[in-house]
């Protein structure tokens, strides 16, 4: 009984703020007593400047009373320190992290427990006692303390939201029931949860029905996928076999291209060889002629100089073998290259028509169809070029010029084929569309899977085609008031992060900047304003053979403009480059059928 008496007199002799033993005690007017740091800490915070109240019966005094020291509580207090004895709770009532903490607590703050809605404050056992004892927070309403107390307090009014607006679909205070929403279809708080928890319910029951309804579905699709991706094995392992065989011919074809070639090398080699023999016994035979008739000119008898000087230039006739009508242009064999660039061409043709058939198919997972002609299949190319090789190549002796630059749109149109964006390039912010020819930058990051070659600081994006020999492409650009498009080709291996990835950038790129104020031409950091009229299409003209690659603006099908022209060696193969500046900028490869 004595040491239940002893614990009394301890908690009774806690500071109320700090809940340790009372340090330096003071007395207010409404008689509690207090910690003078901690009485005049609580009055100092920032939402009780102005007042001055009790933290436990909340009486406010007018002015702040002048605190004096109770000099008979310090004497207590110290007489219980001498015995050992603290008042300080154990470690794991005060407020951690994700805790909501008491609001009267000062220093170290305790777990507050409930939450008083007419206080708008929280409070720890210690400091919820009031709400228990006094009258005046008898009808006070205490919830359980929560860290999202202010999502329930109204705006406006800062009152606690009790009422739902079912007008305007939101919870109210009730000063907000006879201002803003007055007249509205109202309810309380209680009864509308009630009504939803109904609803809750119902389309938690239907959710659970539609989750086993597609786990059924989930069973039958992955039956399904085992059978698509096992014809799709055996699609490619056909397929292989099909272009295996294809690639074959064309070997084979290579090879008899290569021994043509040979055998009329080894033919033109001997008879130009046998000519240049028969040319050289000429030479000899002229140069002993020519001795004699030296010899003739210095003779001092004049008869015998007449004598001589008749018969021996009867000997003295032309050449019996003319070079010019023998030899051969000196560039040999480039009609045979023409052939097979012809031959090539075609096959690409063919394969470009064909492969919309078999792109279709594969989509619509239908069967394609056999080809009804020989005609039809792309190995017949091969047969029907190859005589033409042939034939060529023993007809060496026209050696046919390089084709001229084109001049006109019409001409240029001549070297365009069909190019698309390559997915795997492009940057999180950009979107690909219309078969992968146009490229938008959005406003949040795409759902691209990683890729290595994908760029990660710029908007850009590479073509999936390399460009070889000649070629000419047309891009349509939108730019708004603030963004414009840079047009380029480069290097497969450019760098995908830095300032040495962007178009312009390096050695690997070149690149126009198409903005409303007009055209830049940049490489390897160096910019060169270019003078003229902005357009919305831009033109590319590109003979990598050559190292020539010009832009122009398009104004419409027949009026083109040079803006730039660059004369270099290109040692790699080059693709289309895109870089968007600003988002919402749209840059979309022209067809140009």
């Amino acid at each position: 009984m004595a040491q239940q008496g002893v614990q009394l007199d301890q908690e009774q002799l806690c500071c109320s703020i700090c809940l340790d033993l009372l340090k330096d005690p003071v007395t207010v007017p409404c008689g509690h007593s207090y910690c003078r740091r901690c009485i005049e800490g609580y009055w100092n915070q920032d939402d009780q400047r102005g007042t001055s109240r009790c933290p436990q019966c909340r009486h406010t005094f007018t002015p702040r009373p002048v605190l004096k020291k109770n000099t008979m509580l310090a004497e207590v207090v110290e007489s219980l320190k001498k015995t050992g004895l603290q008042a300080a709770p154990p470690d794991h009532c005060y407020a951690g992290p994700g805790d909501v903490a008491c609001d009267v607590c000062t220093g170290r703050r305790l777990k507050a427990v409930n939450t008083c809605l007419q206080c708008l404050v929280s409070y720890c056992d210690t400091h919820l006692q009031p709400h228990y004892q006094l009258a005046a927070f008898k009808k006070h309403k205490l919830v359980k303390a929560s860290g999202e107390l202010q999502e329930n307090i109204c705006s406006r009014h800062n009152r606690v939201s009790e009422l739902f607006c079912r007008t305007d679909q939101q919870c109210i205070c009730s000063l907000c029931s006879v201002d803003e929403h007055k007249g509205h279809d109202m309810t309380s708080a209680a009864v509308e949860r009630a009504e939803r928890q109904k609803e809750l319910d119902t389309s938690q029951q239907n959710i659970q029905q539609s989750i086993q309804e597609s786990e059924k579905d989930v069973k039958v699709l992955h039956q399904e996928v085992e059978s698509i991706s096992h014809c799709a094995d055996r699609a490619v392992e056909d397929s292989d076999t099909i272009f295996t065989e294809l690639i074959s011919s064309m070997e084979r074809r290579r090879s008899e291209v290569r021994e043509l070639i040979r055998d009329q090398q080894k033919r033109e080699v001997s008879r130009t060889e046998e000519l240049r023999r028969r040319v050289e016994q000429e030479v000899t035979e002229l140069r002993r002629r020519h001795a004699e008739l030296e010899q003739l000119s210095l003779t001092e008898d004049h008869i015998r100089f007449l004598q001589r000087y008749t018969s021996s230039l009867s000997t003295i006739g032309k050449s019996t073998h003319p070079v010019s009508s023998n030899v051969r242009p000196l560039r040999y064999f480039e009609d045979v290259i023409v052939a097979v660039s012809k031959m090539k061409d075609k096959l690409e043709d063919i394969i470009k028509e064909e492969w919309t058939n078999v792109s279709e198919t594969v989509n619509s997972l239908s069967t394609a169809p056999e080809p009804k002609t020989r005609a039809d299949k792309p190995e017949d190319i091969f047969i029907e070029e190859g005589t033409n090789i042939s034939e060529t190549v023993n007809r060496v002796d026209v050696s046919p010029s390089t084709p001229p630059e084109p001049k006109t749109r019409a001409e240029f149109l001549q070297y365009s084929r069909p190019i698309t964006l390559d997915p795997n390039t492009a940057n999180q912010r950009l979107s690909l569309s219309k078969g992968n020819r146009k490229v938008t930058v959005m406003d949040k990051p795409q759902s691209h899977p990683d890729h290595p070659e994908r760029f990660t600081g710029v908007w850009q994006v590479l073509s999936r085609e390399a460009l070889t020999g000649r070629r000419y492409w047309e891009v349509e650009w939108r730019g708004g008031f603030t963004g414009g498009v840079s047009v380029a080709v480069s290097h497969k291996d450019i760098s995908r992060r830095g300032e040495e990835s962007i178009f312009g950038f390096s050695d690997k790129s070149w690149s126009l900047q198409c903005t409303p104020e007009g055209y830049n031409f940049k490489h390897r950091r160096i910019e060169i304003p270019i003078p003229g009229r902005v357009t919305s299409r831009v033109g590319v003209y590109l003979d990598h053979s050559a190292g020539t690659l010009s832009f122009y603006s398009v104004a419409d099908r027949c009026t083109m403009t040079l803006l730039h022209t660059v004369h270099t060696t290109f040692t790699h193969n080059l693709h289309v480059g895109l870089w968007l500046h600003r988002p919402l900028n749209t840059a979309e490869l022209c067809d140009l059928k």
